[in-house]
């Protein structure tokens, strides 16, 4: 297990920036009213205990008045509860739900903005980031509050009814073991000793369950992750008759989900074992403790039972690691698969390939060189001229790199190095050759990315009929999970009246129209030749028949291990 300092560093490290952020104004003040609840509960409970006492000897003196005196102070004691308990209710969930917020917008940054869930996805270097920055948040904020505000009370209360219990306990003589020695306020040292005992034993129960809590949480994502893989590709495994092949994979998920969850069980009954069989022993302790001297006449039937209310507290507040390991052990796992999200996606390799706008006309790369991921070299030190106003295709056989070229024109391949140039202020657009269609409606899907698109309705009608999609004119106003609905044509589609709506100074497509015959594919070149006449279009693709679109052709050549070349023929 991690060191208590280790824990403690971590947990501040990812605590601390939102009291330092813009909410502070409300995160301080909420978390200062949720701690002064807290200690205000603990304050009722010491005027509880004190009325035990009063309340019990009335009883055992058969004092009415004083009775029926205790009996409505209680009724105002529990009227200042429940409206403690109400506020801390409300105060508390209040502060997670902003400080859940925050650090939504915070990892969504990072995650989005610096296309760090790019560099993830490629490298593979954290699993499941939806499913930390979904859950995984939202349960740092509980699980921080309510340990955070259970620390807190449990040493409010140990501070407050220590005192109590050394004065009502008394010395403790030694002379029934022949020791001439007497040991004050002995219930507070016996509260002690039981507690410490516990915790260090609660500890050598529990500790596995940081592990199988971390794991069980990855094990819950990948088996959601193949659901939705399944759901999201219905045709494809409904075509290949792959429905058995699909339910081994997922009963292997869930295997892995069965059997931590059986480990993590059979832990959590370890542990729920030793804890119920500690607060049991712990009711009865007290008094077994306190009845010699009560049948002894020493102290009376109120004070023994203040007595044992007031041990019952100091065990309670010296408990707390005990009653909270499993929480405690769960919140170990949510911030290790935190930090593991911030570092990957924190984690920027230095910029070596980066896109400059320039004061120039023409794209122009130089120095270019392009890797794999697993450092394959796919080209070394390249030049590339691609002027304004010539339509280029750049081709080569299956897995040249064409693909990767095309992300690194974009700017997006983090593994290579050298300067691409664009003309400053031109407005840029890559279609890729599986097109991403935002959930929302058509009208949306035809505007995206560009927020501030000010395309009329009669211009994103006119794109739909030139990409052959006037069927669809009627549904721009509906909702849909459109990638599920389109053919994979249609889809590319879609993307080519989203680059008339755009109308890019640049238009880059990679294999943008694969999946169109070629009849609709000569139909959508000449839409674009048509209606963006400014625009300089570069085609990336190995089809024969996109050249007759083009100007110039590159080949990119390339044998299998060794590095490519860009080679300029003739282009038809």
């Amino acid at each position: 297990m991690k060191t208590v300092g280790s824990f403690v560093g971590d947990w501040w490290r990812l605590v601390i920036p939102y009291f330092k952020s813009e909410d502070w104004p409300f995160a301080i003040p909420l978390l200062i009213g949720a701690i002064a609840l807290t200690f205000t509960g603990v304050g009722l409970e010491v005027m509880f205990n004190e009325w035990n006492r009063r309340f019990y000897d009335s009883i055992q003196n058969k004092n009415e008045a004083v009775f029926w005196r205790e009996i409505i102070f209680f009724s105002i004691l529990a009227v200042f509860y429940i409206l403690n308990f109400v506020a801390r209710a409300v105060v508390s969930p209040y502060l997670r739900l902003r400080w859940r917020r925050w650090l939504t917008n915070h990892y969504l940054s990072h995650w989005l903005h610096g296309r760090g869930y790019y560099r993830i996805e490629l490298q593979r270097s954290v699993d499941n980031a939806d499913q930390r920055i979904a859950e995984d948040l939202r349960q740092l904020g509980e699980y921080t509050m309510t340990l955070l505000l259970g620390f807190l009370g449990s040493v409010a209360t140990l501070v407050s009814f220590i005192f109590i219990l050394w004065e009502l306990s008394g010395p403790l003589s030694l002379d029934f073991i022949s020791i001439d020695a007497t040991i004050p306020g002995y219930m507070a040292w016996v509260a002690l000793i039981y507690s410490f005992i516990g915790t260090f034993l609660a500890n050598i129960v529990g500790r596995r369950l940081i592990n199988l809590n971390f794991m069980r949480q990855r094990y819950e994502a990948n088996f959601r992750f193949s659901l939705v893989r399944v759901r999201e590709n219905a045709e494809g495994i409904a075509l290949y008759n792959g429905e058995q092949r699909e339910t081994d994979q997922l009963n292997l998920r869930f295997a892995d989900i069965f059997r931590n969850g059986w480990q993590v069980l059979f832990t959590q009954a370890q542990l729920a074992f030793y804890q119920s069989g500690y607060a049991q022993l712990a009711i009865i302790f007290p008094y077994v403790v306190t009845a010699p001297r009560f049948f002894a006449g020493v102290i009376t039937f109120g004070v023994m039972t203040q007595t044992a209310s007031a041990f019952g507290q100091v065990q309670s507040a010296l408990s707390f690691f005990i009653d909270n390991y499993t929480s405690l052990a769960e919140l170990r796992a949510v911030m290790d698969r935190l930090k593991g999200l911030q570092h990957a996606t924190d984690d920027k390799p230095e910029v070596t390939l980066d896109v400059v706008p320039q004061a120039r006309a023409d794209v122009h790369a130089e120095g270019l060189t392009l890797a794999l991921p697993n450092g394959q070299a796919l080209l070394k030190d390249a030049e590339i001229d691609l002027p304004k106003g010539k339509a280029t295709l750049i081709s080569g056989v299956s897995g040249s790199g064409k693909s990767t070229l095309f992300r690194a024109l974009a700017g997006i391949w983090p593994f290579g190095r050298g300067h691409v140039n664009i003309p400053a202020g031109a407005r840029v657009l890559f279609l890729p050759q599986k097109p991403y269609i935002p959930i929302g409606t058509l009208r949306d899907a035809l505007k995206y990315p560009d927020e501030n698109s000010k395309a009329t309705d009669a211009e994103i009608v006119d794109a739909l009929k030139a990409a052959r999609l006037g069927h669809l004119v009627p549904r721009l106003d509906e909702e849909a999970h459109w990638s599920n609905i389109l053919s994979g044509g249609e889809q590319q589609r879609v993307a080519v009246a989203r680059a008339m709506v755009f109308k890019p100074d640049w238009l880059f497509m990679d294999e943008a129209t694969a999946s169109l015959d070629e009849a609709s594919e000569a139909a959508v070149y000449t839409a674009l030749k048509q209606r963006l006449p400014s625009t300089t279009m570069i085609s990336i693709g190995h089809r024969p028949t996109l050249r007759q679109w083009h100007d110039r052709r590159l080949d990119l050549q390339r044998q299998p291990g060794e590095t490519g070349r860009l080679v300029e023929l003739p282009a038809t």
